[in-house]
């Protein structure tokens, strides 16, 4: 077996069940909830931005493109970094840098500066979610899917409340008021340096100790290594297309084909989010107790019953089985999360930034694909397309399995 000398995040200090450092896990996941609140206030302010400097769709896609390319391609490089060189405050800089486009995006002038604010607030995401993944299994005390799980639903909450905020505060007073959202993005800043000084501490003891650099032995041949990633990036694919269609264009369909209004469809849209955020939590406790290969098989596959279904429903088991279907659906992400770790050991915080990478960015290119789609078919069309992605999660069952915890 290949072996790599890295440094210890510490996580072998806190692998003692009972150990977990739930207040460190819950400060994070804050932090997540602010920072995707933050993230999610860009796509809801497009129609005020189109008017604003009139542009064209293609300038709108134009900014989803540098945002998610700020946001999803970088990641993985800012994680390999981590990897070799921690950084406690990076956490707290990263915020700074949403700070600093968020204030941009309030006061921009020109087309030129929106591009530029957006990709400012990309970077700041780029530099969060690989290093804070980083903390939560550094606190997990070896309960990895559940501390993974505690700091998703954080991320959840936030994209969730974000548009709903943007409708409330920036809708009604205009552009500039993007920069009241400063005060989510100081409170962040506040967590997230109580947490650098927490990690700070964690990597001092490591070094007092002399157990700062460790040697790790990689638990999988490379060959084994390759088949199971790309096993679990199909798995992201499915999971974030299907997911992205039933975000984008579930309140198209209800209202297209049940007649309801758009305040009825936003209700049933948000049902959905809200089933996303419980999964998540549930995935992680049963990551840990089951096996996370289980969870993953059992998420995935085990949604295509309730997704096939859902074109063929009156409205109201459309709403539960749309709720049933995000409760299953939402518990993966920890467990490939976690999985993906396992298998690569040595690069926690590359290997996060690529799975946050891809989460980002396969949900920005669905949402352009369903959207190109659906102008040349229909949204009940592609509602029929995209509930036939769960069923991929079938090839789960080829995972090796890494054991229950």
């Amino acid at each position: 077996m290949k072996k790599r000398k890295i440094y210890d995040d510490g996580c072998a200090a806190q692998h003692e069940a009972g150990n977990t450092a739930f207040a460190v896990l819950f400060a994070i996941s804050l932090a997540h909830l602010l920072n995707d609140m933050i993230q999610s206030v860009v796509p809801a302010i497009y129609p005020m931005l189109k008017d604003n400097y009139a542009l064209t769709f293609g300038q709108i896609g134009m900014i989803t493109l540098v945002y998610q390319m700020t946001s999803s391609v970088l990641q993985p490089f800012v994680g390999l970094y981590a990897d070799r060189h921690p950084r406690p405050y990076s956490l707290a800089f990263g915020m700074c840098l949403t700070l600093a486009g968020l204030l941009t995006l309030a006061f921009s002038a020109s087309y030129a500066l929106v591009l530029l604010a957006v990709g400012i607030i990309g970077c700041g995401s780029s530099v969060f979610h690989p290093e804070s993944s980083r903390v939560a299994q550094m606190a997990s005390g070896g309960r990895k899917s559940l501390a993974q799980s505690i700091f998703q639903v954080g991320g959840n909450g936030g994209s969730a409340i974000g548009p709903l905020l943007a409708a409330v505060v920036v809708i009604p007073h205009g552009q500039g008021a993007v920069g009241w959202f400063a005060v989510a993005a100081f409170a962040a800043f506040a967590v997230l340096t109580g947490i650098g000084r927490w990690y700070s501490r964690i990597l001092e003891q490591r070094m007092k100790d002399g157990s700062g650099v460790v040697t790790v032995t990689a638990p999988y041949q490379p060959a084994v290594v390759r088949k199971a990633m790309t096993i679990l990036v199909i798995m992201i694919f499915s999971k974030y297309f299907f997911i992205s269609s039933m975000t984008s264009y579930f309140t198209f369909f209800l209202m297209d084909k049940f007649g309801v209004s758009v305040q009825q469809s936003q209700m049933c849209l948000f049902a959905f989010l809200a089933a996303l955020a419980v999964g998540t939590l549930a995935g992680g406790f049963l990551g840990d107790r089951y096996g996370r290969k289980y969870v993953i098989l059992f998420s995935i596959f085990g949604a295509a019953p309730f997704a096939l279904a859902l074109p063929y429903l009156d409205f109201g088991l459309t709403v539960v089985f749309s709720v049933v279907t995000g409760l299953v659906i939402a518990s993966a992400f920890s467990a490939i999360l976690v999985y993906a770790t396992d298998l690569k050991p040595e690069k926690v915080g590359m290997v996060s930034g690529v799975f946050f990478g891809l989460m980002f960015g396969l949900g920005g290119i669905a949402s352009a694909f369903f959207g190109w789609l659906a102008d040349r078919t229909s949204v009940e069309f592609i509602f029929h397309v995209s509930t036939l992605l769960p069923l991929l999660g079938i090839i789960a069952a080829w995972l090796p399995d890494t054991g229950r915890k």
